[in-house]
């Protein structure tokens, strides 16, 4: 495992009737393997060679097979070619990928070549693009998951234009409050309208009133999280969690800044983002120690945190005080029943990453470093996790990914030998950009190790990523077209297998993608808007109020607060502390709230 190496096989019969075989190899060891393979079936009669079973190459000591026969690995490279084969049974094809190195990029596979054409953008793009941005004075605000085109253009213009910044989406609004004190009269959000809504709000409470918010779509950028907290169940969610004691909402960032202002009222509310949502949990129940915390919307990462918690309860109290310093074994298991998360919301990508995917993983790249986002289904956090116990894996936010990526190569740089590192991307495919510009970096810092090492991006791949094709045989029975579209199971494109489809390929958010560089063009040529054309892309503020008649953008606004509060100082802020204690005392019913919150959030 870790392997991917190439063989070639030239046979032939010569004049007596006896098979001949040369074989190649860009890997030395299966090169080996091909020279044992030869020296047994060159020179043989055809019907010998046909009648070779696996079990004949036992004794060259190469052959082994785990049991039930089904591991796949470069010990048991007979049975994967001839067994498989035997027994019908479809080959395991590897993801596609991509080998990054010193001396450039290696795309493997049709999906990732498709990705690597855009990381060197065309000089022409980026100048015309930096051109406007100085002109017109426009910061340019994207997150990690855009359309490589994009993003290959947008990591050029940074070198030219200092005002441009790509992220998480924690940091985003911070990035775009600095770039309004540098002096820039417009912001471009690259990103999904949650994230046009956080910027416009975070610039008002900055005073940066006057900066003008675009997004890249006059229609709406959605998001599948943000959905689901804006719908009827998760309404009833809070409802359920505003009639219990003592009770604090943490709520996903990705969310709308009207669903964080309807929350906030029913319960109070603070946000999370992926790489803080377990310490602000563990924080909430160190700090009011009868709190019941109610998390939502994303229901794999709800769920991996109790499970994670769950694992926490089965270690020494000394591990668990490194990961939070006020709790124990004692406390871990007193507050799982108090926290709860909401069980129907998921992100569209990361829901990629299920059963079928894993059990792949683990057949083809057992010896790779594991990465994957908090988001992810149960079955890859439960193998990232593991990989993280051995030192070969991270579970977190898109920049802990990014993070643990680069410290690995720096490792690998500092050991100065011969390596392939080779990482499985558990997240969104358009951080390979970012990805490949942070390995670039640390290559570049001492190029004689680096001639030692590549770098290898693994593009995890679901079938439910492909477009298949059905046919209405009751419409069109006896037609030669049924009779034709019958055979065809996938659509033809990219490579089967590789992710080709309209729904966003292979871990791609078709919502982000709404984010184009055609997009931004326009944006930035029509700037400043004289004749309005561009109305329909302005992040507009939230004019309308809350049930308890403040303003959304205020009400929305305060759980972020809480949370930056947070990330300052380690602990929640007492206003909120406050508002959980006396909320019983101070909140209106939620039955005098019910019908207009039930309107508004809905």
């Amino acid at each position: 495992m870790g392997c991917t190496a190439q063989v070639w096989l030239a046979a032939s019969m010569d004049d007596s009737g006896r098979m001949r075989f040369a074989a190649d190899s860009d890997s030395e060891i299966t090169r080996g393997f091909c020279s044992c393979l030869i020296s047994v079936l060159d020179g043989a009669a055809p019907d010998e060679v046909m009648k070779m079973r696996t079990e004949d190459l036992s004794e060259l000591n190469v052959v082994g097979r785990a049991a039930g026969g089904k591991t796949m690995s470069r010990v048991n490279t007979w049975h994967n070619a001839i067994v498989a084969k035997r027994n019908g049974e479809q080959p395991v094809d590897p993801f596609p990928s991509m080998v990054i190195s010193v001396d450039g990029i290696q795309p493997k596979g049709s999906y990732a070549e498709a990705q690597a054409k855009y990381l060197s953008p065309d000089n022409f793009r980026v100048s015309e693009l930096v051109d406007m941005l100085k002109e017109k004075k426009i910061g340019v605000v994207a997150h990690f998951y855009m359309d490589p085109e994009v993003q290959g253009v947008l990591t050029a213009a940074q070198k030219l234009w200092p005002h441009i910044h790509i992220s998480d989406s924690l940091v985003m609004a911070d990035r775009a409050v600095n770039m309004a004190k540098a002096g820039c009269e417009y912001i471009t959000v690259l990103g999904v309208d949650f994230m046009s809504e956080n910027v416009r709000a975070i610039l008002d409470q900055a005073g940066f009133e006057k900066v003008v918010v675009y997004r890249m779509s006059s229609d709406q950028i959605g998001c599948s999280l943000a959905d689901a907290a804006a719908s009827q169940a998760y309404l009833n969610f809070l409802e359920k969690a505003s009639r219990s004691k003592t009770s604090l909402h943490v709520i996903y960032i990705n969310t709308s800044l009207e669903t964080k202002a309807h929350s906030h009222e029913l319960v109070p509310t603070i946000t999370c983002t992926s790489s803080n949502v377990v310490p602000t949990i563990l924080q909430a129940f160190a700090q009011i120690p009868d709190i019941n915390v109610w998390y939502g919307p994303d229901s794999y990462m709800g769920a991996n945190i109790v499970e994670l918690f769950h694992q926490m309860a089965c270690m020494s109290d000394e591990e668990i005080a490194l990961i939070h310093p006020k709790h124990d074994r004692n406390s871990i298991g007193s507050l799982l029943p108090r926290l709860h998360f909401f069980q129907d919301g998921t992100c569209i990508v990361h829901h990629l990453f299920g059963q079928e995917v894993v059990q792949k993983i683990k057949e083809l790249y057992c010896d790779a470093f594991l990465t994957a986002h908090f988001e992810v289904p149960g079955e890859m956090f439960s193998l990232a996790m593991e990989a993280k116990g051995r030192g070969m894996g991270v579970v977190g936010s898109t920049q802990n990914i990014l993070d643990f990526i680069k410290q690995k190569v720096q490792e690998a740089l500092d050991r100065d030998h011969e390596d392939h590192l080779q990482f499985v991307l558990g997240t969104e495919s358009g951080m390979i950009t970012s990805i490949v510009a942070a390995v670039r970096d640390v290559l570049g810092s001492n190029i004689s190790a680096s001639r030692k090492i590549d770098v290898e991006i693994v593009f995890p791949v679901s079938s439910d990523s492909l477009s298949t094709a059905s046919v209405n045989k009751a419409e069109r029975q006896g037609s030669s077209e049924s009779h034709d579209l019958s055979k065809l199971t996938v659509v033809p494109g990219v490579s089967t297998g590789e992710g080709c489809s309209i729904h966003g390929g292979c871990a791609s958010c078709p919502y982000m993608k709404m984010n184009s560089l055609s997009s931004l063009l326009k944006v930035c040529h029509q700037l400043p808007d004289a004749k309005d054309l561009l109305s329909g892309y302005e992040a507009e503020r939230f004019s309308s109020t809350t049930p308890q008649g403040r303003s959304v953008a205020d009400v929305g606004c305060e759980p972020i607060l809480h949370m930056r509060h947070f990330q300052a100082y380690k602990e929640l802020p007492q206003k909120l502390v406050h508002q959980i204690v006396d909320w019983r005392a101070t909140a209106r019913p939620y039955h005098e709230r019910k019908s207009h919150a039930a309107c508004d959030l809905c």
